[in-house]
């Protein structure tokens, strides 16, 4: 697009102004939200709920094979690490689990993509990299919505800032690429991520976390056109104007906020990675599509998945992040 023309449109395009030349279209940032496909989501879900990864059960081999299928990806895809080099991984000690993992350490693995104008302030898009491993059987708890489903989720979101990036478009705000472990053992990882930060809290804008996008609630199953928001204004109500927003310009999913309702007796804020940011006084939105019949069950399969839907769903969190990381102003905490 010629730059005359982008800037007259700035009030029409959702961030247009943050936006430099561009060879991908009429309109780049679509065209990046875009890049997040069903296919891409497919295929990177069928080998990370894949045998092999043993049901990612926190600091098990499975689960080591699973961090290193995520570290593999951001360094194949030029993606950085917040510590340099090839270091993706923040090292959790085994006594930090208290036993729940048999005396064995685990990580979080952290990609990071540097603001252009505002480096300082972080966004974080988190989800949990592990799951419930195997029963006594040898049967595998494959994980593909729990959170199979958000960790891919968050990888191609990652790729879609990175075409971003390459072409000169910002974003202007950094972004963090969180994949936490220790989620099913009592939220380990984001305990501990926000007690050794990447970043000063003080400095994250957000957390945008992802658990559980890839099927169909089944109160649902006649209108499935939908995400569940939960905590997007308990502590700023600008985080949840600015997702409407955005989702009525973009996406034009149902978001559906019954689980915001403080006598929910799921309490599914207290129950996911989100949880230790608002804790700490960081802005979260909490995505999920619900608990279906193969909750926690070895029966969540990745043929199950509705790739469309859950192609939709990352990118209306992308479209999110784009905004939040390029807006003029940074989201202000409620008082």
């Amino acid at each position: 697009m010629k730059i005359f023309l982008y800037l007259l449109c700035s009030s029409l395009v959702l961030s247009c102004s943050t936006t430099k030349n561009s060879s991908r279209g009429d309109n780049p940032i679509l065209n990046y939200a875009n890049s997040i496909t069903a296919q891409n989501l497919k295929e990177q879900l069928y080998a990370y709920a894949g045998k092999e990864m043993q049901g990612r059960m926190t600091g098990t081999p499975g689960q080591k094979k699973a961090a290193e299928y995520i570290r593999d990806f951001y360094i194949a895809n030029g993606i950085a690490s917040p510590y340099g080099d090839h270091n993706y991984f923040q090292d959790i000690p085994a006594s930090y689990f208290r036993s729940q993992t048999k005396g064995q350490p685990s990580e979080n693995v952290l990609a990071y993509i540097k603001g252009s104008e505002k480096p300082e302030e972080v966004i974080v898009i988190s989800a949990h990299l592990d799951h419930m491993g195997m029963d006594s059987q040898g049967n595998i708890f494959y994980g593909a919505d729990d959170d199979g489903s958000g960790t891919v989720a968050v990888m191609e979101i990652a790729r879609a800032f990175q075409l971003s990036a390459k072409d000169g478009n910002g974003p202007k705000r950094s972004i963090l690429f969180l994949h936490v472990t220790g989620e099913e053992l009592g939220l380990f990882g984001s305990s501990y991520y926000v007690e050794h930060p990447a970043f000063p809290l003080k400095n994250t804008v957000c957390d945008l976390n992802i658990d559980m996008i890839g099927r169909i609630d089944p109160d649902k199953k006649e209108n499935p056109n939908y995400v569940y928001l939960i905590g997007s204004n308990m502590l700023s109500q600008e985080l949840q104007d600015v997702s409407t927003r955005v989702n009525d310009k973009y996406t034009q999913l149902e978001l559906d906020y019954k689980f915001d309702d403080p006598n929910d007796p799921n309490r599914f804020y207290y129950r996911s990675d989100h949880y230790n940011f608002a804790k700490n006084d960081v802005p979260v939105i909490f995505y999920f599509n619900g608990v279906h019949e193969d909750y926690h069950k070895i029966t969540d399969t990745p043929d199950k998945i509705e790739y469309d839907l859950l192609a939709k769903r990352a990118k209306l969190i992308f479209l999110t992040a784009w905004e939040l990381a390029n807006q003029e102003n940074r989201i202000k905490l409620d008082k």
